[in-house]
This record gives C-alpha cells, structure tokens and sequence, in this order.
C-alpha cells in the first residue's frame, strides 16, 4: 500500500510540475534565456495579457520591460534608478496612463533585449511605474519594429 502511495504522489508532483512549467511559460513568455544573447533580431509574443513584456538589460542588469511603442522614453522607476546609481538631469511634466506626473530626465548607458543593444538611450525617472519599465521610442526608434499574428519583431536597424 505505501509503495502506490508513493507512486500516485510522484504522478500528481509531476503533473503539478509540467502544469506550473506550460503556465509560466504563457505568462512569461520572453525570458532573456529565451531571447538569446546574440543575433540582429528579436521575436516577442503576447503575454496572456495581450501586452509585449520581456526581459531587458539596463546597463547591464536584468529587469522586465512592457514594450509600449505610445511611450517617449524607455522609463523606469526611481528605485530601479537608485540601483543603477543613475542621477537625472532634469524634472520634466509627463503624461501617463495614470494622468500627469514629474519625471526626471536621465540618460541610459545601454538598453539590451536579447542581441540587440542601443547605447545613450533618453529615459524618464517616474516615482511610480506601476507594474513594469516601459520600453519606449528612444530605443524602439532605432529598431525595426513590426507586428504580425501575435507577433512583434523587432531587429537592429543597423543591420
């Protein structure tokens, strides 16, 4: 009897184990592992959300972006700020989702997603990002930037 007790457990544990992988991979589909680190192109697909997010590097450290091609800036929160050690320049007024804000006007180092790096990109500083970075026009502009079926491809324009 405790041998098929242990039988049925390992089945449910591996059942609970190939349901958590399929939904996370669903819920977040744009790994950088799955990105890669190299190449002149990048494929992102929809979250279950309908939204392009992905895992980008910010001078170097890893952080989840909303690829929102309505934002001016990449924008990032001030505690991410802080982590980075980067200062602003200067205090600016925004529009946001949320309705008007400051932000603070800063310049990144780099922007990486997957094999893709853009250097001195514009960025806004916000107190409060809500959920995610934006990753907007001040790198996207420098991309060629499509959408197809679910679909955003995005590739160096120096390429």
């Amino acid at each position: 009897m405790k041998l098929k007790t242990i039988g049925i457990s390992l089945i449910w544990l591996l059942l609970a184990g190939a349901l958590f992988y399929f939904f996370n991979s669903k819920v977040h589909p744009n790994t950088a592992d799955k990105l890669g680190n190299s190449g002149a192109e990048v494929r992102l697909e929809r979250d279950l959300s309908g939204h392009y997010r992905a895992e980008a590097y910010i001078n170097g450290v890893k952080t989840t972006v909303l690829v929102d091609t309505g934002a001016t800036d990449v924008s990032i929160s001030r505690q991410f700020a802080d982590k980075l050690g980067i200062q602003s320049i200067a205090a600016i007024r925004t529009q946001t989702a949320n309705g008007a804000t400051v932000g603070y006007m800063t310049r990144l180092n780099s922007v990486k997603l997957g094999g893709i790096e853009a250097n001195d990109v514009a960025a806004t500083i916000v107190d409060d990002p809500g959920e995610d970075m934006l990753l907007g026009m001040s790198f996207l502009n420098r991309m060629d930037v499509r959408l197809n079926k679910g679909i955003m491809t995005i590739r160096s324009s120096a390429n």
